[in-house]
């Protein structure tokens, strides 16, 4: 397994009860407590109750019962009663990443990680594949899993350095003390431009920008201060004291015309990211780590199931990119149209975006 975060642990703890030997790398030196905060919908929750760790995170968590939509002059456009919309699902929570990592951490038990290392090279020998470190230590292995994320050393190494594409969004992201008892997933809408906030504790909120297609520049909080109303202004304040949370960097997508390459697949992120407007990333990376277990588990060859695996992941992952970028394209029009549909049409929209996800993967 290479990558020690959601769908490398989540796949860890999945495939426990198969009796493999796993070993997982990952490039980062150490756990950390840094990072911002992860939303996660109720077909994330599914999972990680699957996997036995829903109790753990939804604990620690800020359930989130609505989700609110105006525009940048405050001006509400559609509420959305998440609680209700994915009863019999899960619960919608949002938390620290850092949380939900060690109760992932937590899931794989003793399975040891290798942490600070990396593959430089992947060679098929056969059934198996030969994998060079970036320590120069070498292992063979029946089945190479890249969980890597968007940027995957696996997928530039093994899958002709296929990289992964910018969306024309710039995205902003940092912690912010939490003004607001009300738990409220919160975004203001601008042209191609958005601001949201959602409690992630007792104590803190998360914030995030999409600055459109521009890149880093100094005088990006001003602007954010300058088109947007209450509370940009007083989430930026927290940047003053304190900017060490702050995260900044292009959203990018993932696709690609298959995700193996004999006994080398890609999960997650990997191998499939898309733009975070559904906040699907965690969850399918939890659905793709039980699919692949319960696929190892019921078929007779590794080959056969990663076949099955992909054939059952692909329309649910396709369903997803479809809809982030309806989502984008939603978000683009001219403010005073993007403003009458999201009026008339905003809760119906939302609703049949995540309809599929409501069944079981």
């Amino acid at each position: 397994m290479v990558g020690g975060g959601v769908a490398g642990l989540a796949t860890v703890a999945a495939l426990r009860e198969w009796g493999a030997t796993i070993d997982v790398v990952e490039r980062a030196s150490a756990p950390t407590d840094s990072g911002t905060g992860i939303y996660l919908t109720g077909n994330a929750t599914r999972m990680l109750d699957v996997l036995g760790l829903a109790e753990s995170v939804v604990d620690v968590a800020v359930e989130i019962s609505r989700q609110r939509s105006a525009n940048q002059r405050g001006r509400r456009l559609f509420d959305i009663d998440v609680a209700a919309l994915w009863q019999g699902v899960g619960p919608c929570v949002s938390l620290p990443r850092a949380q939900l990592h060690r109760a992932l951490l937590d899931g794989v038990g003793d399975t040891p990680i290798r942490w600070g290392r990396q593959p430089v090279a992947l060679v098929a020998e056969g059934d198996q594949v030969a994998v060079e470190f970036d320590d120069g230590a070498s292992e063979r292995y029946d089945l190479v899993l890249g969980a890597d994320g968007v940027n995957s050393t696996v997928r530039r190494i093994a899958f002709d350095g296929q990289a992964a594409r910018d969306l024309g969004q710039y995205a902003y992201r940092w912690v912010a003390p939490r003004v607001d008892d009300e738990p409220v997933w919160s975004v203001q809408l601008g042209r191609g431009r958005q601001f949201l906030t959602i409690p992630i504790s007792a104590e803190q909120t998360y914030c995030y920008y999409n600055d459109g297609p521009v890149a880093d520049r100094p005088g990006w909080r001003d602007e954010l201060a300058a088109t947007f109303t209450e509370p940009v202004t007083t989430m930026l304040k927290a940047l003053d004291y304190d900017d060490s949370t702050l995260h900044a960097g292009p959203n990018q997508e993932v696709v690609l015309d298959s995700w193996s390459r004999g006994p080398v697949l890609l999960i997650g992120d990997a191998a499939h990211a898309t733009s975070p407007n559904m906040a699907q990333g965690a969850a399918m990376a939890l659905e793709d780590a039980v699919v692949l277990a319960s696929s190892l588990t019921t078929t007779g060859s590794i080959a056969e199931a990663l076949r099955g695996y992909e054939a059952r992941r692909r329309p649910r992952t396709g369903w997803v990119l479809s809809q982030t970028h309806r989502r984008d394209k939603a978000t683009g029009l001219p403010p005073a149209l993007r403003d009458l549909v999201m009026r008339r049409l905003g809760e119906q929209m939302f609703r049949s975006n995540y309809g599929p996800l409501f069944a079981q993967p």
